[in-house]
């Protein structure tokens, strides 16, 4: 009897070894990444139910919105849920998958992909919408609607496509199993770009005409279904870049479904002024914006957030102590590096 309890309990003792090196190799090899992967990671360090306002959508969203500026200047626990070049199908069940850890009162969505994506599957970048995120049927779900169902091993299990990175792993990567839940409650999203890169101020002229992809439109309404079936509120956005004629009419046509469905939109490309951007130091490059304009535009932002939905300032509540953190090191990130030539991509 008592050889068969000790022999259970070595058992035990092994399987709970195996089980912790999975789990500790898992983050020692996981890919890290300011491009996507640490934005839906960092999702599950978060405290619950405290983020009031979620970002969607693509690199400009963690590039253009700056958490700290919304949280400095209004008191707004925001987080840039976004991934680089995150196609619409992506956003909505990238929603479905922070509504299972937060309670979000609005829904930001940002608009770039809806007018550079005219397919039905869009691989670039793919790896940074997928490897963050748990295991889940939301994700099993994400991944059909990601990728054509003959390529889904390509990206998952995505242990068995980064498991041989050994001999790129760091001291960083040894201890991140241990030094993860600290850094990332405190990262919030956001990723300054130092960079100041002068751009041409786009001439838009009237009269071209577009269509939202067929699958990208069915994947916008399943987003502005789902937040009005859980009494979320919902904007819809395009972050300022350096735009063009073909991709205005896409936000136009983009703008009469909002203005149908009573969902407000804030088109950055037509306020460029009223934001306050200077093209000859606001921009990282064409597409984004660099810390300093991303600053402006999210205090733009912030108050016409303000204007539609009563946010509650979170300034001084102990709960909330994270997104101090999160200010105080994007303020240190910038003043160590600014000046620099600080490449991202």
């Amino acid at each position: 009897m008592k050889k068969t309890v000790a022999k259970r309990i070595v058992q035990l003792i092994f399987i709970a070894l195996t089980l912790w090196t999975l789990w500790y190799l898992n983050l020692v090899l996981s890919v890290k990444s300011w491009h996507g992967i640490d934005q839906t990671r960092a999702l599950y360090y978060q405290p619950r139910n405290t983020i009031d306002v979620v970002m969607l959508g693509s690199s400009r969203i963690h590039c253009g919105v700056n958490t700290a500026t919304l949280w400095e200047e209004y008191g707004i626990a925001a987080y840039d849920y976004s991934s680089a070049e995150q196609p619409m199908w992506n956003s909505y069940y990238y929603l479905r998958e922070f509504c299972k850890y937060q309670k979000p009162k609005v829904v930001v969505v940002d608009l770039f992909m809806a007018a550079y994506i005219h397919g039905d599957y869009h691989y670039d970048w793919i790896h940074q919408n997928l490897y963050g995120v748990r295991f889940s049927p939301n994700k099993v779900r994400m991944l059909f609607a990601a990728a054509e169902p003959a390529r889904i091993p390509e990206y998952f299990p995505s242990f068995f496509n980064y498991h041989d990175r050994y001999d790129e792993a760091t001291k960083e990567d040894f201890l991140y199993p241990f030094t993860a839940r600290r850094e990332l409650a405190a990262f919030k999203g956001y990723t300054p770009y130092l960079n100041r890169v002068p751009q041409e101020r786009p001439v838009i002229t009237a009269g071209e005409t577009a269509q939202i992809g067929v699958k990208t439109e069915h994947y916008l309404m399943r987003i502005i279904d789902y937040c009005k079936q859980h009494d979320i509120g919902l904007v819809l956005m395009v972050t300022p870049y350096i735009t063009n004629a073909q991709d205005q009419a896409v936000f136009e046509r983009i703008g009469a479904i909002a203005a149908e469905k009573g969902v407000p939109m804030i088109n950055g490309c037509d306020r460029y002024d009223e934001i306050g951007l200077d093209f000859e130091t606001d921009f990282n490059d064409g597409s984004h914006l660099n810390y300093w304009g991303a600053s402006k535009y999210t205090s733009y932002l912030g108050r016409e957030l303000l204007t539609h939905f009563a946010l509650e300032d979170h300034r001084g509540d102990p709960r909330y102590a994270s997104w101090d953190d999160n200010a105080s090191e994007i303020r240190a990130y910038v003043e160590e590096h600014e000046g620099e030539e600080v490449i991202v991509w």
